[in-house]
């Protein structure tokens, strides 16, 4: 679409970008969501890394926004790695405009003003349908695994440059930014306009696919 435009999310953004956040995940993975939330509260973290807070414009109008925090690896002595590590989240597109190339165009955006800034990898939490196709992998592959050992089926790791996880043993820490409060976040949540909760099947997908390992 040559009509889009990605720049970087400003102070006016924040409460369309959150609108759009809660339309994109609402009854998605939970009833309800909590993702606009996390991205009201991400904001003001010290691992949010705020030259990757982009938004996608479509015809003068906020689609979409992918966010971004530092997160790290540890070896096998319990010592930080010296690998630069990021995760991303939430990304969302508003249902509408989704399956039109918007999801990607932003991650191929964010991937290439990160290798800028110095970052050597993303890992992330999510369905393979949505992220193998931009060069995610199995943290398998790359001998990532989470903090208590196992390997997640829905965390992938994308290096940014050639080589960059080189397959030595290391576990896998997000960013406690990612510890929402669901009282709060439900608090938050009235300050939208009132939305009804319910099941959908996708969210016994995201069940299977988050408890899941790879043996």
């Amino acid at each position: 679409m040559n009509d889009l435009i990605i720049r970087n999310e400003t102070r006016e953004d924040y409460i369309i970008v959150e609108e759009i956040i809660r339309e994109a995940f609402w009854n998605v993975n939970l009833p309800g969501c909590d993702e606009h939330y996390l991205a009201h509260i991400l904001r003001e973290h010290t691992d949010f890394v705020p030259e990757l807070d982009l938004i996608a414009r479509l015809d003068g109008r906020i689609v979409g926004n992918i966010m971004y925090t530092k997160s790290k690896l540890i070896d096998e002595n319990g010592n930080e790695d010296e690998k630069r590590i990021l995760t991303f989240g939430p990304i969302s597109v508003l249902p509408k405009f989704q399956r039109k190339g918007i999801g990607k165009a932003l991650m191929k955006a964010s991937f290439e003003k990160a290798k800028k800034l110095g970052y050597d990898a993303v890992i992330i939490m999510g369905s393979p349908a949505n992220y193998v196709s931009s060069g995610f992998k199995s943290c398998k592959k790359y001998n990532i695994s989470a903090k208590d050992g196992t390997f997640p089926l829905a965390m992938f790791a994308k290096e940014l440059r050639d080589g960059a996880l080189d397959g030595k043993r290391t576990y896998f820490c997000e960013s406690s930014a990612y510890d929402v409060d669901p009282v709060k976040a439900e608090e938050f949540d009235k300050n939208f306009e009132p939305k009804i909760k319910e099941y959908r099947s996708s969210q016994e997908e995201f069940y299977i696919y988050s408890r899941s390992i790879i043996v």
